[in-house]
């Protein structure tokens, strides 16, 4: 077996053309989302990986997070809802987890977190885990849905709204807009906007995504962002405004989504990540016909040399406080303490 190099994928030629053929790539191995993670954010990308000739045998990605307020730490990957590691069987994921681990060491990470990998770690213990929700495009229509979504599709139709799909400037300036409500009503502050810049300019602008936007009387009142990647849409944000929650505008642009997803020739849509305790959110997935899968994340401890739990780190008391800021402080805040939450 070939022994497992470090790379910074930015730059690499022909890199992503590599991976749409890879099994069990995803857009988040890309140079896209890395170049995203390391302008926004200044992470530091370090690929492990083991390459034969042009073609991936095995890709571990993980950003070095390295932050005054939370510590130095490899993650794979910060804001990414999971980042499978790519391994054709336990011997080639060892040697990955191996360097990566050895890596740490040396540069003082506190630990190392994997968003996925339960097919390698199924014996230890995760340190949290999430639902995640995948649609099958060639199967999907209406007939396909729950009661409650097709009611909500039929009752958004009847309201005069305008659906766009757009990869423009404008349409993600609306998005961010609905973003900052949205992480409002949720507690917690918005993702800065220069985060989305970079959204626009590595991924919208290279013909790699879009926005969905629904409007009323010119005003954007929902918007979902998605990603693409070979047969692959990816559902990565959505935002709206719950004054006009009872129109559904939700459920249109996400069904807008899917039947353009249908008509470009993807095969499913990848709705990202649950929290186990977001009810509302799972119902919203499922009622779509998604099929439902346990994602684990594993933190492991290099001091230790362990695996441990995630501690949690957002109380309700912080919620509360944060949903009750303006939006004006709440992006300020944004700008300010996301790089360190990676």
């Amino acid at each position: 077996m070939h022994e497992a190099a470090t790379v910074n994928p930015s730059g690499q030629k022909g890199w992503d053309e590599a991976l749409v053929g890879t099994p069990g790539s995803s857009f988040f191995h890309t140079t896209v989302w890395s170049d995203v993670l390391l302008e926004a954010y200044r992470y530091e990308p370090l690929w492990f990986m083991i390459r034969k000739q042009e073609a991936f045998e095995a890709l571990l990605p993980i950003m070095e997070v390295n932050s005054p307020l939370t510590g130095i730490r490899g993650v794979s990957l910060p804001f990414t809802d999971y980042c499978e590691p790519i391994a054709s069987g336990p011997a080639q994921f060892q040697a990955l987890f191996a360097a990566a681990v050895a890596l740490g060491k040396k540069r003082c990470w506190r630990y190392l977190e994997l968003r996925g990998a339960e097919t390698f770690l199924e014996r230890m213990e995760p340190s949290e885990w999430h639902y995640a929700h995948t649609l099958d495009l060639e199967k999907t229509g209406t007939d396909t849905f729950s009661d409650s979504t097709r009611r909500n599709i039929r009752k958004a139709e009847k309201q005069n709204l305008d659906v766009t799909i757009s990869a423009a400037p404008d349409a993600l300036h609306d998005f961010c807009r609905l973003n900052a409500l949205t992480r409002r009503s949720h507690g917690l502050p918005p993702q800065p906007r220069r985060f989305f810049q970079c959204v626009h300019d590595h991924i919208l602008s290279r013909n790699m995504g879009f926005v969905v936007l629904a409007s009323l009387r010119g005003t954007a009142i929902a918007a979902n962002v998605y990603f693409t990647f070979g047969d692959q849409l990816i559902y990565k944000y959505g935002a709206s405004d719950r004054a006009f929650q009872h129109l559904r505008a939700s459920n249109l642009v996400m069904w807008e989504a899917i039947r353009w997803g249908r008509d470009h020739g993807y095969r499913a849509l990848c709705m990202g990540r649950t929290e186990p305790d977001n009810e509302g959110l799972r119902r919203f997935k499922t009622g779509w016909g998604a099929r439902e899968r346990l994602i684990k994340y594993y933190r492991y401890d290099l001091r230790k040399d362990v695996f441990i739990k995630t501690p949690h780190i957002v109380r309700p008391l912080h919620r509360k406080i944060f949903g009750n800021l303006p939006i004006p402080i709440l992006n300020l805040m944004g700008s300010i303490l996301y790089r360190h939450m990676g």
